[in-house]
């Protein structure tokens, strides 16, 4: 019998890739991080919830007509949410499939986080919860996160790792001051952008030109960047506030027609406009990266600038425009805190930097995984508000540590595997 043989376009990805197998880690780590977090949702909120008492969930502020209104039974939904997360986590552990493991994850928080708000709203301090002003909440804190998370993925995604996001932000958070007193808001954004983008070149030149060690050179960034914005706003802005350091506060816009349609349109169309180039600046990164020539040629010199490398890419070129273009992103960022309050303070960004990074571990290195995991950190500090003054039977603090702690269980694979690009932190020398 002869063989024939298959053309390329005649392969299907089943012949050409084998799905790696669940790791063990990887399905205990998971299959009873799931099974703990629906027991504590039992315990806390059905057995010790408020029984005989209805959660009021109102999907719109109070002064708003015509606004949704969900009443629920605070205590059986917990019950429900509880041993339905309890199930996902032996279903998990009995049988695990790597495709489940995304789903099966945000399933089990999403009916933990219900429980939380239902338990919220059934305590005889509430009337009810405005679901649409915790999400938007969430949103606002969220953004910020958003963009540096962005920064990193351009920069990782390139092997150029970028500890200098924190930096960046400040850089662009105190130029957006200057220019915002100046010449208004847009101005402002775009010298912010400049700002993020010039301190993403200094971390270009010097760890792929002079081959500087990126963690190190990362750290040094953030002092000098925290260092220079002190002493400019101590000599510039602080004598001359008035003129310097006083911008105008960013107004929401609303979009005719979308911001109309209930609870959908004021949580995503009636918002600042920097909120607006955040959500154009995910699809394009997002395509960017997956469905362009570019983005191929970027994963590529991240993952094998050799072979890239043969083939003619221009590797280090390709470091050099995504990490200016990521410190661009991370200087937008900077300045959406700027139009929030109004004026520049010494560390303003307070580390946010940092979380930005940690959102990209947790998200894979990937635009949409780091969307939901800085959406996840900006849920939690809203949260956090929530619960520091209407909830302190539970600590606001143990709420807002939940995302750390899950990002730590990430980066050591207990929930599974964790993997940056495989030239990440790599200098790469022509020969």
């Amino acid at each position: 019998m002869t063989a024939v043989a298959q053309s390329p376009e005649e392969l299907t990805v089943e012949h050409v890739v084998t799905r790696a197998p669940v790791s063990r880690a990887q399905r205990l780590g998971a299959g009873i991080s799931l099974i703990v977090l629906g027991l504590v949702t039992i315990w806390r909120f059905a057995i010790n919830g408020h029984h005989d008492q209805d959660a009021t969930l109102r999907f719109g502020a109070l002064n708003a007509e015509n606004v949704p209104v969900l009443h629920l039974p605070a205590v059986p939904v917990a019950w429900v949410a509880g041993i339905l997360t309890v199930l996902l986590g032996v279903v998990w552990l009995v049988a695990p499939r790597r495709r489940w493991f995304g789903p099966f994850m945000g399933a089990g928080i999403f009916l933990s986080v219900v429980a939380l708000i239902c338990w919220l709203a059934s305590a005889s301090s509430f009337a009810f919860v405005d679901v649409v002003g915790l999400l938007s909440s969430t949103i606002a804190l969220a953004v910020p996160l958003i963009l540096g998370a962005l920064c990193g993925v351009m920069c990782e995604r390139s092997a150029v790792i970028n500890v200098a996001i924190e930096g960046q932000m400040l850089a662009g958070a105190w130029t957006a001051a200057l220019f915002g007193s100046l010449m208004g808001i847009t101005a402002g954004v775009l010298a912010g952008a400049l700002a993020g983008a010039l301190l993403g070149s200094m971390l270009a030149v010097f760890a792929i030109r002079y081959l500087v060690n990126q963690v190190v050179l990362g750290v040094v960034l953030n002092v000098f960047a925290a260092g220079l914005t002190g002493f400019f706003y101590d000599v510039f802005m602080q004598p001359h506030t008035d003129t310097l350091n006083s911008t105008p506060l960013m107004e929401p816009h609303k979009i005719p027609l979308l911001g109309d349609i209930p609870v959908i349109g004021p949580l995503f169309f009636d918002t600042y406009s920097i909120v607006y180039l955040t959500y154009v600046l995910i699809v394009v990164v997002d395509v960017w990266l997956f469905r362009t020539r570019w983005g191929l040629r970027t994963r590529a010199v991240g993952e094998h600038p050799k072979a890239a490398d043969t083939v003619g890419i221009r590797v280090l070129a390709m470091r050099y425009r995504n990490v200016i273009i990521g410190g661009a992103i991370a200087g937008i960022g900077g300045s959406y805190f700027i139009f929030q309050v109004g004026q520049f303070q010494k560390n303003i960004t307070s580390g946010q930097g940092f979380i930005a990074l940690a959102a990209l571990i947790f998200g894979r290195w990937s635009p949409r995984g780091a969307v939901a995991a800085s959406l996840l950190f900006g849920f939690a500090s809203a949260m956090q508000v929530v619960l520091s003054i209407n909830a302190p039977a539970i600590p606001s603090a143990f709420v807002a540590m939940v995302p750390y702690v899950a990002t730590i269980l990430a980066v050591a694979g207990l929930v599974g595997k964790v993997r940056a690009p495989a030239a990440d932190g790599e200098p790469y020398v022509k020969e």
